[in-house]
């Protein structure tokens, strides 16, 4: 393997450790807050303990998404050079308001949140419970806007200029702020990263739970059933809205990057009507099928809500793309592109169904004696995460070959000075401290999680108060 390749390897392998722990962040600091916010507002123990046994995960999952996101920041400038040579302008905008106002807001008010217990007022410190999730939530923003520019390039100019070898180079350089936050694509991403972060959350608070009911005992037995009926309602909005995100998505990227969707589907040539792959055993190098079982017309209705649209195809696009940019090979790998966004799919209408089985035993009073689907929901805990990382190998690898989309090719973008053996070196000890942590990420939330041990504070009582002196009627 080159360097090239090492150096994508390297980011894929970062980025989908990175990833492993963002989704539970987003979502669990929302529920958390909630929780605090009952415990505000009513005072009741239950709420309380809820909020400080599902907060004490959140920060163990918070901290390790923190130490595996800052490394990725410096890859784009050791193994990614030309690539922050070329977008630094715009890309390092973004990056620089996520960590000066959103990480700040969130790292901040999360120590005033841990340290506060019993020194706040109760209402004070659940509103710095809200800025923490607001922090996370728009962190994520941040880093979205970022991604939205190398999915669909806006509000730029290019430029040229003189490298030290006297050779002119172009780069982007920001021509419209406004237009840049808010590009078309971050209004179909973002919301449906957020919804995903809901959902996995769910599954997590529902997978911890129902073990917590199956052992059938315990001073903290309504927590866990308060916990439940929360994560079950927290997870079917979740779930609802991130099939309706992937809709809006898929269509948005039907027009924006049509080769990554016609990849998805393995759809090789245009076609009116065009049929929805089901499942498809396809030939790469002669993009052709093997074997296909295809509904008609329905990926025209799903894309432009009509059964008699077009729907461009990978040798239509491959043309297209080489009259507009030159010879070269504008076919992401199909056979990545299209199990993915399967796996994803499969994964959300999984879910979908499990959460619709769970409202259903939950409400009808049911559920605890249901002793298999209880075990179904623990082990359903990784659904969420399959699905975020299939999403994101799709929104990525579908790019291919393109770092920004029309702008910047991948081999473009890599550091021309950095060996392949370095390379090899800093994947091999990436991957092998990433293990690590994920590891002991593992290891710390399965402990706290199974544990019935929850630390409470006293709830103060309202002192007696006199009998006033009108009213007493001794001898």
């Amino acid at each position: 393997m080159d360097a090239l390749d090492l150096a994508r390897l390297q980011f894929a392998v970062t980025t989908v450790y990175h990833f492993f722990f963002v989704p539970l962040s987003l979502g669990l600091s929302i529920l958390v807050a909630l929780m605090h916010t009952a415990y505000a507002r009513t005072g009741n123990e239950v709420y309380m303990k809820m909020t400080k046994f599902w907060g004490k995960l959140f920060i163990i999952n918070f901290a390790m998404g923190v130490v595996t996101g800052i490394v990725m920041e410096f890859q784009f400038g050791m193994n990614w050079s030309e690539y922050a040579r070329f977008m630094g302008d715009i890309f390092g905008a973004p990056l620089a308001i996520e960590a000066l106002v959103a990480f700040f807001i969130e790292s901040t008010f999360l120590g005033v949140w841990i340290f506060g217990w019993g020194k706040l007022p109760k209402g004070l410190h659940a509103a710095s419970m809200w800025l923490v999730a607001f922090g996370t939530n728009i962190s994520a923003l941040w880093i979205l806007i970022a991604n939205s520019f190398m999915q669909q390039p806006v509000g730029y100019k290019l430029a040229e200029y003189t490298l030290p070898n006297g050779e002119v180079a172009t780069r982007v350089v920001m021509d419209d702020f406004l237009a840049i936050v808010t590009n078309p694509n971050i209004f179909v991403q973002y919301p449906h990263v957020l919804a995903g972060g809901m959902t996995t959350a769910a599954f997590f608070v529902l997978g911890v739970s129902a073990y917590h009911l199956l052992k059938k005992g315990g001073e903290n037995r309504n927590v866990f059933r308060r916990s439940f009926q929360l994560g079950a309602i927290y997870g079917a909005v979740g779930v609802f809205l991130v099939i309706v995100g992937g809709h809006d998505q898929a269509q948005h990227m039907v027009d924006s990057q049509p080769m990554k969707m016609a990849a998805a589907e393995a759809l090789w040539d245009s076609e009116d009507s065009a049929s929805l792959s089901l499942f498809t055993v396809g030939d790469e190098k002669d993009r052709d099928d093997v074997f296909a079982i295809r509904l008609p017309s329905l990926l025209s209705i799903l894309a432009y809500n009509s059964s008699e649209a077009e729907v461009r195809g990978i040798n239509n696009l491959q043309a297209e793309y080489e009259a507009t940019y030159g010879p070269g090979d504008y076919v992401p790998p199909v056979a990545i592109s299209y199990w993915s966004f399967r796996i994803m799919v499969g994964a959300g209408f999984l879910m979908l169904g499990i959460l619709l089985v769970t409202l259903y035993l939950n409400f009808e009073g049911s559920l605890e004696q249901h002793q298999r689907f209880l075990k179904v929901l623990m082990v359903a805990i990784p659904l969420p995460y399959i699905a975020n990382s299939a999403g994101w190998m799709l929104a990525e690898v579908g790019r291919q070959p393109w770092m920004v989309f029309g702008l910047q090719r991948v081999e473009d973008a890599v550091s021309p000075n950095v060996a392949a053996s370095a390379v090899w070196f800093s994947l091999i000890t990436f991957t092998l401290l990433y293990g690590g942590l994920m590891a002991a990420d593992i290891y710390l939330l399965r402990k706290y999680a199974t544990s019935d041990d929850i630390e409470v504070l006293p709830i103060p009582q309202s002192p007696a108060r006199p009998v006033p002196q009108a009213a007493y009627s001794g001898d």
